[in-house]
């Protein structure tokens, strides 16, 4: 398909889909959620609708768009819990998911309390038509539905797990779905199945007896007065969480696994990646221009930052660079004096503008599902090192997929990753894996951005895409497990045997009377 027929077929969605009023929330102050929620606005104003934005890192003003700034977001994640020397030290576990769960549901809270969201809530005069926001381990958000009276969708900015598609459908199997912050990829050995499945009890047990209850309470305090202040009815929480119209998933079938996804699951991983490539600054665009053996291009995210690293460590990987006969650019937030020749520091790097180059080779990243899906469109192998949440599993299943390359946070990663980059310049079969996976990344139907415009429409048009919500939300869970049916078969055999000793002691007694 030439760029003539995708621009034709790109302008024939949009001019066929009518201009909606759009609640956009997603507010954890984490800069590639920020990423993701720019991606969203952007897909959204092309197609002529009218955006209110919820977010902590607001975008320059532009036409049908309202910004409510929550920066004063970031205040919840103060005290190092970002900082990657403190992860080095096990002071601070962004794998635990009751971690997880208490930040994302203090940012909820943060959320709520803030004025300009509290003046939205209790204007009576603002109406939607739709809401997007974000799940990030916490479901509080489903209360706007409520409040605007309008349907929903869930946007879940990782791969699908059980935690979001309990709200959608119903738990996957942990036998072969991974959690969110596992380090295990399918197919699971013995062990890893039984990690798998008490990780979802476990956190069925700390959502249940410690969230909910939270949730709750700011449910109750921030959001229902404006729902009765509307002279509507009060649904529970626990109602409107289930409620959803169907769920955006940052995700691909490339990048994660052939998951069992219901009908309601819309996968529009990349949706975030530009169109058109910018250019690169002048500078960079010389030092790769120039770069007679190749670029290696090495950044921790946009949440991670490489000063924070120890200095030792930092050090041992600038001698390792300064090995190589390769280029090196590395995103590191300061200067760093008396570095190789070869190295070359970004303060802020234009990712996928330098994942395009041509000399790009390979690209050493924490595994944050963003850069691993940029490296994947961009058919760029990885050497990785993850630090946190999902980047575990997201860096497993590039392992398992044969273009990246696994490297362990920790104070001496500077000897491993030595020999990661070695294996990776001398066996070419990543580059190899990377440009396959990229074709079927790219080999689908519909470009992911339009993807987001049909559905969000299709939602609007037919008052909440009820059709679309499967009957395994409306069933009681004794019921999927045939508990009833159990019960039943039970007090059957209950009876029987009963009836037969009756049988068999009337027996007895008619025998012992005869004698």
């Amino acid at each position: 398909m030439d760029l003539w027929t995708v621009c034709l077929l790109t302008l024939a969605t949009i001019t066929n889909i009518q201009a909606h009023q759009i609640l956009v929330v997603i507010t954890l102050p984490g800069k590639s959620h920020g990423i993701l929620g720019d991606g969203l606005i952007r897909h959204l104003l092309k197609a002529g609708h009218e955006v209110t934005f919820i977010t902590p890192y607001p975008p320059k003003p532009q036409k049908n768009l309202t910004v409510i700034d929550v920066s004063d977001n970031s205040k919840v994640l103060a005290g190092g819990v970002l900082n990657i020397h403190n992860m080095m030290k096990k002071d601070v576990d962004l794998q635990s998911t009751y971690m997880l769960m208490d930040i994302c549901t203090e940012v909820g809270k943060a959320t709520l309390m803030n004025p300009a969201v509290q003046k939205l809530l209790s204007d009576r005069s603002q109406k939607f038509d739709i809401i997007i926001t974000e799940w990030l381990y916490q479901e509080l958000y489903a209360g706007f539905a409520a409040v605007f009276d309008c349907p929903y969708i869930w946007f879940s900015s990782l791969e699908p797990h059980w935690m979001v598609l309990r709200l959608i459908d119903e738990m996957p199997n942990p036998a072969y779905v991974s959690d969110s912050s596992s380090n295990n990829a399918p197919p699971l050995s013995f062990k890893e199945r039984i990690e798998e499945l008490i990780s979802q009890v476990h956190g069925l047990w700390l959502y249940y007896l410690y969230i909910t209850p939270r949730e709750n309470q700011y449910y109750e305090t921030y959001l229902v007065p404006h729902i009765r202040n509307k002279s509507k009815p009060v649904p529970s929480l626990s109602e409107l969480k289930l409620n959803a119209s169907l769920m955006l998933g940052n995700s691909h079938v490339s990048l994660g696994s052939a998951t069992r996804l219901p009908q309601n699951y819309i996968p529009i991983g990349g949706y975030h990646i530009e169109d058109d490539v910018k250019p690169l600054p002048q500078d960079l665009q010389m030092i790769m221009d120039s770069a007679g053996h190749g670029v290696i291009y090495f950044s921790m995210g946009s949440n991670l930052r490489s000063e924070d690293l120890p200095e030792t460590v930092t050090r041992g990987i600038l001698k390792v660079f300064g090995g190589l006969k390769q280029t090196v650019i590395w995103k590191f937030e300061k200067d760093l004096p008396n570095r190789p020749k070869n190295v070359h520091i970004v303060h802020w790097a234009p990712q996928q503008s330098i994942l395009a180059h041509p000399k790009i080779l390979f690209f050493i990243s924490h595994g944050g599902l963003l850069s691993t899906t940029e490296a994947v469109h961009f058919a760029v192998p990885m050497i990785c090192i993850p630090a946190m949440v999902d980047q575990f599993a997201n860096v497993n299943r590039a392992v398992s997929k044969g273009f990246a390359i696994k490297v362990d946070l920790s104070f001496n990663m500077d000897k491993d990753l030595e020999i990661a980059i070695h294996t990776m310049l001398s066996n070419p079969k990543y580059t190899v894996k990377a440009k396959e996976l990229s074709f079927v990344y790219h080999h689908r139907p519909v470009l992911p951005g339009d993807e987001i415009l049909h559905w969000v429409d299709h939602v609007v048009k037919t008052n909440g895409a009820v059709h679309l919500r499967p009957p395994a939300l409306d069933m009681p869970w004794y019921q999927k497990l045939y508990l009833d049916l159990l019960v039943v078969v039970l007090v059957f055999f209950i009876a029987i045997i009963f009836i037969i000793k009756r049988v068999l002691g009337l027996s007895k007694s008619k025998k012992t009377k005869t004698n």
